[in-house]
């Protein structure tokens, strides 16, 4: 027995082969995740003081604390309205996505006497800052000049590989770069970056931009802060230059249909290939009603062919109530109300058997008869 299921195992490992193999690469797959998912601190977002990946900025936060720039950074709403921000302080506020009504409101009245630079603003965000206009594309196809007169940035150019004009009271580098008073929005993000801050001159850009104070706070913006008002809605979404095409298109689309969805004229009637008796059709009914056993609905349909059939033969019109009907009917059979009222108002009890319901039809063909017979 027991060489039996010796040799038997070698079998089993042999037929569950590849589901061996497909659970160790599962395993090896989980492992090299763990590790490489912690290998950064967790900071894998694009922009992140401490991301150390190619959209990290851990370069740009390292060389401003080198030069003696004290870089706090902050991850939640909550923390920025606990740190030292004042008007020798520059704020700079990256995954700016995530910010919502609330927090915007938030930033700027905690950051009203400092200097806020916001990376890659989108509409949404601009109209939460209160900005006139929104973003416009930007040509990142090489390097641009920055092309204003802002003495910090002369003679120096910006290179990326994408990028957005952002609005502004004053412009540099193709609208990339925009200043309002004490408010700078930064449409091309990709200069922060690890992986493009050597190109051009993207680090001194970056110095300047962010090294004017002594103190920077980054505040890295989360959807943990957000709360209940700040719900986001489809057109929030589109961007202001796509509104007007989008109303093209709806224009031309109802066009399409009045043109296209014209009347094709009266109703054309064709004699019907097979001719149905109408007994056929009463009975095909009947024995749908004794299928589903649903007597109540037969017992409603026949008082109310009664019902309509009396009304002719009485010369009573169509919209004459039941109740009418039922004293009329009384006074031509000489019957009681009351027994006619159970007998075909639409109030009657409903037939419990089969033998039941046959014995209505029988009560209400003989009520036809005596109508016909007065």
């Amino acid at each position: 027995m027991s060489a039996t299921v010796a040799a038997a195992r070698p079998g089993l490992a042999r037929r569950h082969r590849s589901t061996l193999v497909v659970a160790a690469a599962l395993v090896v797959a989980v492992a090299v995740v763990l590790v490489l998912g912690t290998g950064d601190d967790g900071r894998t977002a694009r922009l992140d003081p401490d991301g150390s990946g190619g959209e990290g900025a851990q370069a740009v936060a390292r060389v401003l604390d080198d030069e003696g720039v004290e870089v706090d950074v902050v991850r939640s709403a909550d923390a920025l309205d606990e740190a030292d921000v004042d008007a020798g302080t520059t704020v700079v506020v990256t995954s700016a996505e995530q910010l919502g009504a609330s927090t915007v409101e938030r930033l700027l009245d905690r950051a009203r006497d400092a200097r806020v630079v916001v990376l890659e603003p989108g509409p949404e965000l601009l109209d939460l800052l209160g900005t006139d206009g929104s973003t416009t594309p930007f040509d990142a196809g090489g390097a641009v000049p920055a092309g204003c007169d802002d003495p910090r940035y002369a003679g120096l150019e910006i290179e990326v590989d994408r990028g957005l004009g952002v609005p502004g009271a004053t412009s540099c580098f193709g609208g990339a770069l925009a200043t309002t008073d004490d408010l700078v929005l930064l449409g091309a993000g990709d200069l922060v970056t690890n992986d493009q801050v050597t190109r051009a001159d993207n680090a001194a850009v970056a110095l300047r931009l962010l090294g004017q104070n002594d103190r920077l706070v980054w505040y890295v913006a989360s959807y943990d802060d957000l709360g209940g008002e700040d719900g986001v809605d489809v057109w929030s979404l589109v961007p202001d230059w796509i509104r007007p095409g989008l109303a093209v298109v709806v224009l031309a689309v109802v066009a399409l249909i009045l043109w296209r969805g014209r009347r094709l004229g009266a109703l054309a009637t064709e004699p019907v290939p097979v001719t149905v008796r109408a007994i056929e059709t009463t009975r095909s009914r009947g024995r749908l009603y004794r299928r589903a056993g649903d007597r109540a609905h037969a017992a409603g349909a026949l008082r109310a062919a009664t019902r309509s059939r009396a009304r002719d033969r009485l010369g009573l019109g169509a919209g004459t109530d039941e109740a009418a009907l039922v004293r009329d009917l009384a006074r031509h059979v000489g019957r009681p109300e009351a027994d006619l009222a159970a007998l075909v108002g639409s109030q009657g009890p409903a037939p419990g058997t089969d033998r039941d319901l046959i014995t209505l039809a029988h009560a209400l063909t003989a009520l036809e008869e005596e109508v016909r017979r007065s």
